[in-house]
């Protein structure tokens, strides 16, 4: 585990974990230590050791590839904090319903924090990131160095576009937790 925003205001930690080193990322209000985790990759048991002495108001899930559900039925099995995904992604391999629906702009408060949800279609039809202050967590949609995996070429513009259009619109300074590896920044 490593605490890669630690303030006041909002601490992130990432976890690396399972075969393929996905990032699982809990996001916490210091003020209310209500959190959310977004990515539920294999590794239940260190993701619910992070989040003890925290209320987990949700699951969020950036896309629903194996890599980043993984851990999904096992957390479940130990919190009652619903899940939320886009109705693209939300596939009949998710071991555990959704509660939730995630849109385009929608908002969700958690204590303090607001985390807007943006749908970047591309790595998945239903890929979503979500942006908390200067932040974003892109799942797979953006890495250091270019953009995530596509499995056609219709996939690979449609990602381009996603970029383009709502991510390297955001500040140069927005520093970008993908689903895999070290963050970068925008710019």
């Amino acid at each position: 585990m490593e605490i890669v925003i630690d303030s006041p205001e909002l601490k992130i930690m990432c976890l690396e974990l399972g075969q393929w080193q996905t990032n699982a990322y809990i996001v916490i209000d210091p003020p209310t230590w209500k959190s959310v985790l977004i990515d539920v990759p294999a590794g239940a048991p260190s993701i619910l050791k992070a989040l003890k002495g925290t209320t987990l108001e949700w699951m969020l899930l950036t896309h629903s590839h194996q890599d980043h559900i993984g851990g999904l039925k096992a957390i479940r099995n130990k919190t009652t904090a619903p899940l939320a995904v886009h109705p693209a992604d939300n596939a009949e391999w998710l071991e555990v319903r959704p509660e939730k629906e995630l849109h385009e702009g929608e908002t969700l408060k958690v204590g303090n924090l607001k985390i807007y949800v943006l749908h970047t279609p591309g790595h998945t039809p239903g890929s979503l990131c979500f942006k908390i202050g200067k932040y974003l967590v892109a799942g797979d949609t953006l890495f250091p160095g270019g953009p995530g995996h596509t499995s056609s070429p219709e996939d690979f513009q449609q990602i381009l576009k996603s970029i383009s259009v709502k991510l390297l619109t955001l500040p140069d300074d927005t520093r970008v937790f993908p689903g895999h590896g070290a963050s970068t920044i925008i710019k």
